[in-house]
């Protein structure tokens, strides 16, 4: 498997992202979901990456850099069909990579806290992810858990 920057353009990406928000809007209240669309996911201050087994793509993972200083995960999703292959743990490890390497102090993110997200929470809790306040444009959503993590000593 390798994961390689995406511009969002290849039909089977976009199929994973559409799988992606339809579970969000099936898992959380419509005013619960905060995920990117498409052309957010384009935007300037976005890097997009994209798993992929073969021609298939099996998974990937955004970061939003707000500062200079820090960065939120977003839109990091496995597809269905590749479920308990540890994509996720990839793709967590190769995101954690960049941060450092970009030199952020710490990554923030939003899940949720519906039974759907328990095994993303508990992923983000292994490798160190700590509760946090609503931070950014986000509010005070009792649907949400937001977590962050420092990346230095």
């Amino acid at each position: 498997m390798k994961i390689e920057p995406d511009d969002l353009s290849r039909k089977k990406v976009i199929a994973l992202l559409e799988e992606h928000i339809d579970d969000m809007y099936r898992a959380s209240p419509p005013e619960s979901v905060h995920t990117l669309d498409l052309d957010s996911l384009r935007g300037e201050a976005v890097s997009f990456w994209v798993m992929w087994q073969n021609d298939d793509p099996v998974g990937c993972v955004a970061l939003q850099e707000h500062t200079a200083t820090w960065a939120e995960i977003k839109s990091m999703r496995s597809a269905n069909s590749a479920r308990g292959m540890g994509i996720g743990k990839h793709l967590l490890e190769f995101v954690l990579d960049v941060a450092k390497q970009r030199d952020y102090e710490y990554l923030r993110l939003e899940t949720g806290c519906e039974d759907f997200f328990k095994p993303a929470r508990e992923i983000y809790k292994r490798y160190g992810f700590l509760e946090r306040g609503f931070f950014a444009g986000y509010t005070d959503d009792p649907n949400s858990v937001f977590m962050e993590k420092a990346l230095r000593d």
